[in-house]
């Protein structure tokens, strides 16, 4: 029967095997994550004193109005972003305020 500390070695040889196998993916991935992160931080920007519309949002940024609703609904579904409104045919989008703990 095996020890802890002889299980716990073996786990570390093969999570240090499997980061080597998938080194690229693992590269690539963390690259990806970078870039939503800094997309994101550019859409939160422009929502950050007043609601806007992905038309609007997209415009401000530069990005397609698809990428940026990708992001806001993603942001929604995590309760970061809300509708707060109508804008025509648009919903407004603002961010969620945090509540000072």
């Amino acid at each position: 029967m095996t020890t802890t500390k002889e299980a716990a070695k073996a786990r570390t040889a093969l999570l240090k095997m499997l980061r080597e196998q998938h080194r690229e993916t693992v590269q690539r991935t963390q690259v990806l994550l970078k870039e939503q992160k800094a997309t994101r931080r550019s859409i939160c920007q422009v929502m950050r004193d007043t609601p806007k519309t992905v038309p609007e949002v997209a415009e401000a940024t530069g990005l397609p109005a698809n990428e940026v609703l990708w992001h806001i609904i993603a942001m929604k579904k995590y309760d970061q972003v809300t509708e707060a409104d109508m804008c025509g045919e648009y919903y407004l989008y603002q961010m969620v305020k945090e509540s000072k703990k």
